[in-house]
């Protein structure tokens, strides 16, 4: 786990913010122009060069066009892109960028007067970055750049502008309409959802969504979910691709149908609930038939499933030696009894020695099969994600959605990332929940085994604290998720974890500040949360090894939750 260089960030964000001027704009003349070449990246990197190789371009997502700039800064780098641009003597300009994903930077030197930038924290969405300079007497050139932040998430550019007199090097051609999009197919439905994908156009800056003829939304990406539709109801899509200079035709109109029965990720849950691991092996703690799990805990993650082979594709081997001779058919005997207590069990993928790979859509279908197979055999609710090694955003979001469309709307679905991987929404982790926002059950972040990291309100806090966890947790309620779908991941004793191992007293302290306001640190949100899911553990093995005291504590906490 990467420790953040919090004294070289902030001294970073207060040095660009010293460094943020205004010149004196004027009035644009008619001449003017966009002085940058491939400001918008559609020819791949050239006019640009990126410090250790750390600049690409990517079709998703872009502003505007077919491509953009991705950066990804790495611990003694943080990626700048720079371009030489031609520019006149004794002239203002306007620079201007779009940016998205994590700290963005936009600047210029070698002004020959005052060299600015500007910058942003991490947005998920396409945010304007603006500023202006003045060229001295003898300047001709200048060297625009922009740059994230050392060990933060990768950032996103598109359509640079060096907005002013022609410099002697010309602009970059107007924009056409584009064309029709194609390739629009139905990618997952749910009881009232229909998910849509299709292949992006060449210029255009955006896409219109149109259901039987009437516009409904708007996007950037090649995809879009529209909610709010009626179960077991058959519905008419288009879209159009958009850019400044107008709207493409509609594409060829595909049928999505809603399924039969409604959910939300997961049926048969409390308002309040809490998620245990249960260890599929003996490491030291308390060996466990699932039968013998405390009843506090509402969702069984059983730990793990096994890679194969196949790319994507996972299986389950009971460790019956392991386990004092837990055999197959007891193991679906307990699954079935916990069902009928009301508890979910669900196969989890990963862990801290996990090497699963969903990196493309063959290896996505492959992960949805197999899921889909041991749910069948097992009795299996759902699926937990605790790959600690990564994901692909994209085709962990095409396998999930997959995985639901075959099992229906009753699926569960957990995510246990670590604290680096919910920093910022433009991490692959984030990215997924939020793209499965309406199928997810729960992200139960893991806030132990972690370095010091930023809260949402911009402050470095370290683990072990009350404030470790509310300011922490903040970031995911205030970057889109529900309430219902935050939960909080804790160590169930010492032995349980490395570090971050807290009283369930503190545990119990951070839900009472999440959902009511007290009981709070110095950390205190801007406002609660009531509907906050709950808590959970690694594992149930190491709370009964600890006498319960966890789940005794912290379970009885969580139900009794208004």
């Amino acid at each position: 786990m990467p420790v953040l260089r919090n004294r070289r960030l902030w001294a970073g964000v207060a040095m660009a913010a010293l460094a943020l001027s205004f010149a004196g704009t004027g009035q644009a003349s008619a001449a003017d122009i966009n002085n940058a070449k491939n400001a918008g990246f559609e020819s791949g990197l050239t006019n640009w060069t990126c410090t250790a190789g750390s600049g690409t371009t990517v079709s998703s997502p872009v502003h505007s066009g077919a491509a953009a700039l991705k950066a990804t800064p790495a611990g003694q780098d943080n990626a700048q892109c720079s371009e030489s641009v031609a520019v006149k003597p004794n002239s203002t300009y306007t620079l201007s960028a779009w940016v998205q994903g994590g700290y963005s930077y936009l600047g210029v030197t070698g002004t020959g007067t005052t060299d600015v930038s500007t910058w942003t924290p991490d947005t998920t969405s396409w945010k304007q970055l603006s500023t202006t300079f003045t060229t001295g007497a003898s300047t001709t050139s200048v060297s625009v750049y922009t740059h994230g932040w050392y060990g933060q998430a990768a950032y996103y550019a598109d359509d640079i502008s060096v907005y002013g007199p022609d410099g002697g090097g010309g602009s970059d051609p107007a924009p056409t309409v584009p064309a029709t999009p194609t390739g629009l197919t139905v990618s997952s439905t749910t009881s009232s959802s229909v998910s849509l994908a299709w292949s992006a156009v060449s210029g255009a800056t955006g896409y219109n969504v149109y259901r039987s003829g009437t516009k409904i939304t708007a996007v950037t990406g090649t995809s879009a979910t529209i909610t709010g539709l009626t179960a077991s109801t058959a519905y008419s899509f288009q879209v159009t691709a958009t850019n400044s200079a107008g709207e493409s035709g509609k594409s060829t109109a595909v049928t999505g149908t809603t399924t039969a029965t409604g959910g939300n990720g997961g049926t048969g849950l409390p308002k309040h609930a809490v998620t245990g691991y249960w260890q599929n092996f003996n490491n030291g703690a308390t060996v466990q038939k699932l039968s013998a799990v405390s009843s506090q805990y509402d969702i069984i993650a059983v730990a793990f499933a096994d890679a194969t082979s196949t790319p994507g594709a996972v299986s389950f081997t009971l460790d019956s030696a392991g386990l004092g001779g837990y055999t197959v058919d007891q193991f679906k005997a307990d699954i079935a009894a916990k069902h009928a207590a009301g508890k979910k069990v669900v196969i989890s993928i990963g862990g801290q020695n996990g090497t699963i790979s969903v990196s493309d859509s063959t290896s996505a279908t492959n992960f949805a099969n197999s899921v889909y197979s041991l749910m069948q055999t097992y009795g299996f609710d759902g699926v937990d994600i605790d790959l600690e090694n990564g994901i692909n955003a994209t085709y962990m979001t095409q396998a999930l959605r997959s995985l639901s469309s075959k099992a229906g709307s009753s699926l569960v679905i957990t995510m246990a990332p670590q604290t680096i991987d919910m920093q910022s929404t433009s991490n692959a982790y984030f990215q997924t929940a939020l793209n499965i926002k309406d199928i997810l059950t729960v992200v139960n972040m893991q806030y132990y085994n972690s370095g010091t990291m930023l809260g949402c309100d911009g402050k470095v806090y370290g683990q072990g604290t009350v404030d470790f966890l509310t300011a922490l947790a903040c970031i995911q309620l205030q970057g889109g998720l529900a309430p219902s779908q935050v939960g909080l991941g804790l160590p169930a004793s010492t032995s349980a974890a490395g570090s971050g191992y807290v009283s369930p007293t503190i545990v119990n302290n951070a839900l009472d500040c999440l959902t009511a306001g007290t009981n709070c640190g110095t950390f205190k949100p801007s406002k609660t949360y009531p509907d906050l899911r709950g808590a959970m553990t690694w594992s149930t093995n190491w709370d009964a090894a600890a006498g319960s005291s966890w789940s005794n504590s912290v379970g009885a906490h969580v139900h009794a939750l208004p």
